[in-house]
C-alpha cells in the first residue's frame, strides 16, 4: 500500500472513532485505533487537520482531539 493511500484509510479509521466520542488523547486514540505506532497515528491526524475536520485542544504533551462539528 502505498503511502497516501496508508494516510488515507488511517485518517477514516480515525475519523470513525471520534465520531463516537467527544474527545479523544493521542494515547488512547492511538489504542483504539489499533495502530502499532505513533507515526502512523500522526499521519492520520495528520491528513485530518489539512482537511480541516480536527480541532486540538490540551497541550504538546497531552494533546486531545476532536471532530470539528
Amino acid at each position: 500500500m502505498i503511502m497516501q493511500e496508508k494516510a488515507g484509510v488511517i485518517a477514516g479509521a480515525i475519523w470513525n472513532v471520534l465520531d463516537q466520542v467527544e474527545s479523544m488523547s493521542a494515547k488512547d486514540l492511538k489504542k483504539a485505533v489499533k495502530l502499532k505506532t505513533e507515526k502512523e497515528l500522526y499521519l492520520g491526524l495528520g491528513w485530518l487537520l489539512r482537511e480541516d475536520k480536527l480541532t486540538i485542544e490540551g497541550d504538546e504533551k497531552e494533546p486531545v482531539f476532536s471532530l470539528k462539528r
